[in-house]
C-alpha cells in the first residue's frame, strides 16, 4: 500500500491496493502545508497572569463566584513533508501550549472562542470582519483541584471540577492573516516529536497523535491538489488490486 495517490504514482512496479477499510472512521481531514498560511506579526500581547500562583488564585476567583471555568483551545494542523504538525505557542523557550484562553462566564463558547482567536491572532487595527471557522471538539480535560492537575477523565471521588478545557480543531488556512504577537513565537511541532513525549510537551500535547489516529488524512498541497493520503480509502481508478 502506498500513500502516494495512484494518479501520481511513477513506479514500474505500483503496490497492490487492498479493500477499503477506513468503516467507522469520521470524514477525510484534509491538511495543508504550513507555507499555505498567510503569518505576519504584532504588537506583544501580555500574559494575563504573571505566575502560575496568579492564575490559581484568579480560578479559585472565578468558581467561587461563578463555579467550574471553561477554557477553550485551538488545535491547528499543518504538515511538511507529508507529515502531520501541530501550531504551537512557545513561552520562554521553554513552555509550550496551543492557543487558547478562559470564557467568560455568560459566554456562548463557539463566540468566545472567535473572540479569543481575534484577541490573540488579528492583526493590529485590522477591520477584517471575517470571523474564525470553529470545527469539531477533539479534546475534553478535566482539572478537579486548584492546582496545575489535568485529565482527560474526571477521577472518581470528584463531584465538582474546577475547570473544564475543551480543544476545538481549527483548519488551516483561514481566510485571514494570522498576526503572531511579537512576545510569543509560533511554531509548528510534528507528531514524531509530540508522541510519547510528555517531558517536554506535557500530556496534552503528548496526546495529540492518538487523539488524531482515528482520522483519515489528505495531504494538499499549495494550490488544493492531494498530495498524499493515509492508506484505507476508497479504491482510485486504476489501481492495483492483484
Amino acid at each position: 500500500m502506498s500513500t502516494i495517490p495512484v494518479a501520481l504514482l511513477n513506479s514500474a512496479n505500483p503496490p497492490i491496493i487492498p479493500r477499503q477499510f477506513d468503516a467507522g472512521q469520521p470524514e477525510v481531514l484534509r491538511v495543508y502545508p504550513f507555507s499555505a498560511n498567510e503569518i505576519s506579526t504584532k504588537s506583544n500581547v501580555p500574559e494575563e497572569d504573571s505566575s502560575v500562583e496568579d492564575r490559581l488564585a484568579r480560578l479559585r476567583n472565578h468558581y467561587e463566584l461563578h463555579g467550574m471555568r471553561r477554557f477553550c483551545e485551538a488545535v491547528m494542523l499543518c504538515h511538511e513533508h507529508n507529515h502531520l504538525h501541530v501550531m504551537v505557542l512557545q513561552i520562554a523557550n521553554s513552555f509550550y501550549k496551543l492557543p487558547g484562553g478562559w470564557l467568560k462566564e455568560d459566554e456562548d463558547e463557539i463566540e468566545g472562542m472567535q473572540r479569543i482567536l481575534a484577541e490573540m491572532f488579528e492583526p493590529d487595527g485590522s477591520k477584517n470582519e471575517k470571523k474564525w471557522e470553529i470545527g469539531e471538539t477533539v479534546g475534553t480535560w478535566y482539572r478537579p483541584n486548584f492546582d496545575q492537575s489535568l485529565y482527560p477523565y474526571i477521577p472518581v471521588h470528584v463531584t465538582r471540577p474546577k475547570e473544564m478545557k475543551k480543544q476545538y480543531l481549527i483548519r488551516l488556512p483561514q481566510p485571514k492573516v494570522i498576526a503572531v504577537p511579537k512576545n510569543l513565537k509560533f511554531l509548528a511541532i510534528p507528531f514524531h516529536d509530540l508522541y510519547d513525549n510528555i517531558q517536554i510537551y506535557g500530556p496534552q500535547l503528548a496526546a495529540l497523535p492518538h487523539v488524531f489516529a482515528h482520522y483519515r488524512i489528505e495531504y494538499m498541497d499549495e494550490n488544493g491538489n492531494v498530495a498524499a493520503v493515509t492508506p484505507g480509502g476508497p479504491q482510485q481508478p486504476g489501481a492495483r488490486t492483484s
